[in-house]
Order: C-alpha cells, then structure tokens, then sequence
C-alpha cells in the first residue's frame, strides 16, 4: 500500500473512531492514540481553548503522565502550542532544549523529546484547540507530515467542537431542570398564552375564506385588517415573553382597582370570531371593582373561553356571568357541553393533563396556566356544576372597598 493509501486509510479510521466513542474522554484518547501512530511519534496531546479564548486546557496526551488532563493549561500564545492557537498556522521546532518559544510544564513536557509540530483545531475561523506531537529523536518535519497533522486536525476540529458543545448543552439543561423545575412550568404557562392569539387569527382568516366566496364583500377589508391586528398582538406576546424571561420575572402582575365588566366585554368582542359556532350569552347586573390585573384576568378569560369553544359542541350555549360574593368579585365562564367529571376537576388544572383523548389541538397547561395566573393576583379558580347541565369555572378576585 503507497504512503497516500496508508494516510487515507489512517485518516478512514480515525473519523470512524471519533464518530463512534461512547465518551467524551474516549474521543479525546482514541485522537491522542490514533494521531500518534498516523504520525510514526512518541507522543500526542490535544489542549482545548476555553471558552474566553484566554487559554487551553490539556484534553487528552499519551506517552506522559495522564494524571495533569484536565489540570495542565496554557495561555494563548504561550509555548509552541500556544503559539499555533495565537496564529492559526502550524509551528515546528526540532530543538526544543534552547528554543526559546517552548514554556515547559511539569509533568507534562519531558526533556526527552527533542522535537515538536503543533497544528491548530479551527472551526468557522475560530481555534477550538491545537493537537501536537513529539518526538525523541530530532526530526525535521517535512510539509508533507504538517499536511497530514493538519488534515488530521481539521478532520476532528467539527467533531471535537460538536461534541463539546453537545455535552455543555446537557449539562446546562440538567443544571437548569435541577436547580428551577418550576421555571419550566412557567414557561409553559406563559407560552401557553399564545395559542389564544394564533386561534383567534385562524377564526379571522377563516372568516375571510368565507368573504372571499361571496365576492364584493365589504367586510373583508375590515377581517383582514383584524387578523394582522392579531398576528401583530402574538409579536407582541413573545417580545414580553423574552424580556420577563431575561428579567426573571415570568408571572408578575400588578394589583389595581378595576372594573370587571369592560375587561369581560373586551374578551368577547376580540374572541367573537372563535366563539361564533356557539350561543353566547352575558348576564351583568350594576358594576363591580375587582382588586387584581385587568390584562392577567383578560388572558384567564381567554383561556376559559378557548377551552369552552374547543369542548363544546357546535350551536352550544356558553356563558359569561359575574357577580359579588364573600368579599369577591366572581366570573363564570360555562358552557352545556360535556362537563368536567367530579373526579377530574382538580386534577385538569394539573400541569400537561387533558380531559379526553379526542385528538383536540391542546398542549395540557391551557387550565393550569389559569389557575397559576389567578393565584398570582391573590384569588381562586375552581369548576362547579352548571344549572341545568354542563360545568362552568369561576374566577375569584377580592372585591375592592368602595
């Protein structure tokens, strides 16, 4: 076999090795291992640049002593394999003794070793690492051996950065899962609150379907400029979403006097598209000032509603109610669909729980992102049975001293 063909298998095999490790540290031996036998030395290490880009961290070696993997660092620029990481390019000395480029490190760098190549790990123009290796007895080495170190080299530069990068990702999500398992929740919840939104813009479009088969409708123009109001209110959503995100401050809310009637008139008229298919009906008598926040209990309106329009069945009755009782300002959102049984009616606000199994769109956390809101600005939500038939749930809020 020509020295070509021993390279291409050489190389052949070190991708497929890198490719199949098990493990992070199996990777970096297996690099160390097979580099040194592709490059006939006595020696291979491979140091990987922190993420600052300030040092290297000794990955993996052979031939020296393992115990300083992980301990042994360099500055960038420092020593010939410092150097390499510093410019990018190969750099070669054969007289390490008096070079004065090298920065020994005990443990690591033996008096023995006479000669040196070091080639730069680099992904999208970044060095990720340098691999290098060492001989005993003085070599020259050629631009063919730099040629093939640095193939070999930019062979695992992808692998050793995406593996890298995968392993710090886990090991970010595990921190994440075990420091703040409730942050998650939140974030459903909060998330959950587009689905609304992207509902009542489907209703507007579908509405404009229907203007489009009867041509010459004036009421198009007016559908379509309703829908884009929605879809702009969704952007809208999710730059909130990003920024109580980076605040951390996922369920604020801010408690005021207010009056429940035009908050509930308000989610009507917006959701009127979606609850079209149904019979509405609003029972208010006198008016009523709730202590809470009018957008929190606008968006557990949504939610109660969203849910009746997806359960109840078409031509249904759903009603809006409020009321003062207790020292609280009620509002009930029913409906004459199939209900909620006893048994289930605490366990549908739980987290990524459903009713049924009917294939309904639904993620699970529409009725525990409203208890968790309601919660929020101190009241209760439960579901009790509705006269004559079906189930309703009532939103609680103290009542503000008048």
């Amino acid at each position: 076999m020509s020295a070509d063909a021993n390279e291409i298998a050489a190389l052949r095999e070190i991708a497929q090795l890198a490719a199949g490790a098990s493990t992070w540290d199996e990777l970096m031996q297996l690099i160390v291992d097979r580099s040194t036998e592709a490059m006939g030395t006595e020696v291979c290490s491979l140091y990987l640049v922190d993420r600052d880009r300030a040092g290297m961290t000794l990955a993996a070696t052979n031939g020296v002593d393992r115990e300083h993997v992980g301990v042994a660092r360099l500055d960038v620029g420092e020593g010939i394999t410092g150097l390499a990481a510093s410019t990018a390019q190969p750099v070669v000395s054969s007289d390490l003794a008096n070079d004065p480029r090298c920065a020994w490190i005990r443990g690591v760098d033996h008096e023995r070793f006479t000669s040196i190549l070091a080639v730069p790990l680099v992904v999208a123009d970044h060095v990720v690492g340098v691999l290098n290796v060492k001989t005993a007895a003085r070599r020259e080495f050629t631009e063919a051996q730099q040629r093939r170190l640095a193939t070999i080299a930019t062979l695992l530069a992808g692998v050793v950065e995406r593996r890298r990068m995968h392993l710090e990702t886990e090991a970010q999500l595990d921190s994440l899962r075990s420091v703040d398992q409730a942050r998650a929740e939140l974030i459903a919840v909060v998330t959950h609150q587009l689905r609304t939104p992207l509902a009542v813009v489907r209703a507007y479009l579908d509405l404009l379907g229907e203007a489009a088969e009867r041509a010459g409708t004036p009421d198009a123009a007016m559908w379509h400029e309703a829908a884009t109001g929605q879809v702009l209110r969704l952007n809208d959503l999710v730059d909130t979403i990003l920024e109580t995100v980076r605040a951390d401050r996922l369920l604020t809310v801010e408690i005021v006097p207010f009056e429940i009637g035009p908050v509930i008139d308000e989610v009507l008229t917006r959701l009127a598209p979606l609850l079209r298919r149904h019979r509405l009906a609003r029972f208010a008598t006198g008016t009523r000032t709730a202590l809470g926040d009018p957008a929190r209990l606008a968006q557990v309106l949504e939610l109660l509603l969203e849910n009746s329009a997806k359960y109840a069945p078409e031509g249904a009755e759903i009603v809006v109610a409020d009321w003062s009782a207790s020292g609280e300002v009620r509002v009930a959102v029913g409906d004459d669909g199939p209900g909620v049984p006893s048994e289930m009616r605490e366990s549908v606000f739980e987290p990524f729980v459903r009713l049924d199994q009917t294939g309904a769109p639904g993620s699970g956390v529409g009725l525990f992102a409203a208890r968790r809101l309601v919660a929020a600005m101190g009241g209760r939500l439960w579901i009790e049975d509705k006269i004559p038939a079906g189930t309703q749930f009532v939103t609680a809020l103290p009542e503000a001293a008048s």
